[in-house]
């Protein structure tokens, strides 16, 4: 199945370190939601915003055991289609925490996703608005 991941799990290292292999691994974003980090990073709905992330096919199974660790348990799962290219959208799963969990902040969080979301090669004004979370 095809997930879009916006968070660390775009490192495919952090998922081999969780005992998965994704496969297939591309760049893509989503129109219309907006990146929220707070004690945990999530998508909201927001018109006019675009969120970039990383889509990879993965394991069903392995995915719910993903989602069944601490800490991300809470996320719950949505179809959203993500824009690949001019030319290309796929439908995907992608997990978000429901608004009322989506507190705090954690700047270190923050630095971690800005330095892997640069790494990535995603847009400028992106990255500005990851880095904005840091401070």
């Amino acid at each position: 199945m095809e997930v879009f991941f916006y968070g660390l799990f775009m490192d495919t290292t952090v998922l081999s370190n969780n005992g998965i292999l994704p496969l297939n691994p591309r760049t893509g974003y989503l129109n219309d939601y907006k990146l929220r980090i707070g004690k945990k990073a999530s998508l909201i709905p927001c018109e006019g915003e675009r969120s970039y992330g990383v889509v990879m096919t993965m394991d069903k199974e392995a995915l719910h055991k993903l989602y069944n660790q601490p800490g991300v348990a809470e996320y719950i799962p949505e179809e959203v289609n993500v824009i690949l290219s001019p030319t290309e959208t796929i439908t995907a799963t992608c997990y978000k925490l429901p608004p009322e969990l989506l507190s705090g902040t954690n700047e270190s969080y923050a630095r971690s996703l800005y330095k892997l979301s640069k790494k990535i090669g995603f847009p400028s004004e992106y990255l500005e608005k990851i880095k904005e979370m840091t401070r």
